[in-house]
């Protein structure tokens, strides 16, 4: 089994080998692109806490509670969110091709009671929204784009699951189930089921991690022979055409965002490494999985294309870790951002601190305190997003009091 990243998910080998960890899953700012935004010690400043619910990571804390049960945990999470002085949640709406709020789509998330199709007997993303603005929050709604299982048999979707229904349309991969990228039908599948949270919610940014095609598992092919003869054709080679099916994704998504609701923000946390410098002179001066390469997400592209409104590269490394240092990605991204519009958060292992497992950097309670201090020298950074809820909670080493403590925003404030 590949090693666990990011997010307490499977992330690959090329994470393992970084001993780093990257999930899936990102954040953003106030939707409107500019404009009043959350107050902090400067302007616009965003303190995100993210909440995953694949595999009952953060909510619920079990499938099969109660409605009444579920409802009051996420309303608790809230206002976890709040005591932490967040200005926003990044909550996964969507997370293996499911969903939490009635989708026409997709089944209803298995993660709820247990069965992928069962109605859980309420609106989570609704209620999240709905709470979320009278406690001042922002609500991003967070989506994987691809993901369809953490296992390899369509036998075990629900019955009227996409997959089961276009068999052709899904790809098993090191043990699990993806949406093929390379199918244009796949590719506005996707995005339809996505907008519709986007349609029928007040929520004031979509929100995307860092899958797109998934990590590279050693021995592993993604099988898309097919779609790259149907496809392919006039590309150099099959990394450009994914590249290439990948920007279309954001790219569209982008313009059809905007299409049906201007004001809502389009974000994506992406892995922290772009390219390294030594394959390419832009990148950054790291030596670590790429982004550009391994998943085919040309995040400096979409930047300088200004396809979103927002980036929170996961950059869940310590300061001095050899192979990815804090302290030389945050300049990267910062002048990656520069005079673009995009607005930059930081995304920060909070999960991290305190594991033996990590290095001992994350044994310390200040790690965090200096990824702040060091942030504040760049005036692209906007603020840091944390992973994850669990962790906010329990606060191991009162590393995110440590936090608060040197870096108390003046309150926050609903951007409206």
């Amino acid at each position: 089994m590949p090693p666990i990243g990011r997010r307490g998910f499977v992330a690959g080998a090329v994470l393992g080998a970084m001993g780093t960890g990257a999930t899936g899953m990102g954040p953003a700012v106030g939707a409107s692109g500019g404009g009043v935004r959350h107050g902090g010690r400067r302007e616009g400043e965003f303190r995100g806490l993210w909440i995953a619910t694949i595999t009952n990571r953060d909510f619920p804390s079990r499938p099969g509670l109660t409605a009444a049960a579920q409802r009051a945990e996420l309303v608790a999470l809230l206002d976890l969110a709040v005591r932490r002085r967040m200005t926003a949640v990044v909550l996964q709406v969507r997370p293996s091709a499911d969903a939490l709020w009635p989708s026409p789509h997709e089944p209803w998330a298995e993660c709820l009671t247990g069965v992928q199709g069962r109605d859980p007997g309420w609106d989570p993303l609704g209620t999240a929204v709905a709470e979320a603005h009278a406690r001042g929050l922002e609500l991003h709604a967070w989506c994987n784009p691809y993901r369809v299982a953490n296992h390899a048999d369509p036998a075990r979707l629900a019955a009227n699951h996409p997959v089961r229904l276009h068999p052709e349309w899904a790809v098993t991969y090191a043990g699990r189930l993806y949406y093929n990228p390379g199918l244009p039908e796949v590719r506005r599948f996707v995005q339809d089921a996505m907008l519709d949270a986007v349609r029928r919610y007040d929520v004031d940014a979509l929100h995307w991690d860092d899958y797109f095609y998934p990590y590279p598992v050693a021995g592993q092919v993604f099988a898309d022979d097919d779609a790259y003869r149907r496809y392919g054709q006039g590309f150099g080679s099959r990394a450009d055409w994914r590249r290439h099916n990948t920007d279309l994704l954001v790219s569209e998504m982008s313009a059809r965002i905007k299409e049906v609701r201007r004001s809502v923000s389009f974000g994506i946390s992406p892995f922290g490494v772009w390219r390294n410098a030594a394959t390419d002179p832009a990148g950054s001066d790291t030596r670590a999985g790429q982004s550009y390469d391994d998943q085919f997400a040309d995040t400096r592209g979409w930047i300088r294309k200004r396809w979103i409104d927002y980036v929170i590269p996961q950059l869940y490394w310590n300061i001095g870790f050899a192979a990815a240092d804090y302290a030389k990605l945050v300049p990267w991204w910062d002048e990656t951002v520069r005079g673009t519009g995009v607005r930059l958060y930081l995304g920060e292992a909070l999960y991290k601190v305190g594991d033996p497992a990590q290095p001992a950097a994350w044994r310390d309670p200040q790690e965090l305190s200096r990824h702040v201090a060091l942030a504040k020298r760049y005036p692209t950074v906007g603020g840091h997003c944390y992973f994850a809820a669990r962790e906010a909670a329990a606060d191991p080493l009162g590393a995110l009091t440590a936090v608060l403590a040197d870096d108390t925003p003046r309150g926050a404030r609903r951007r409206r």
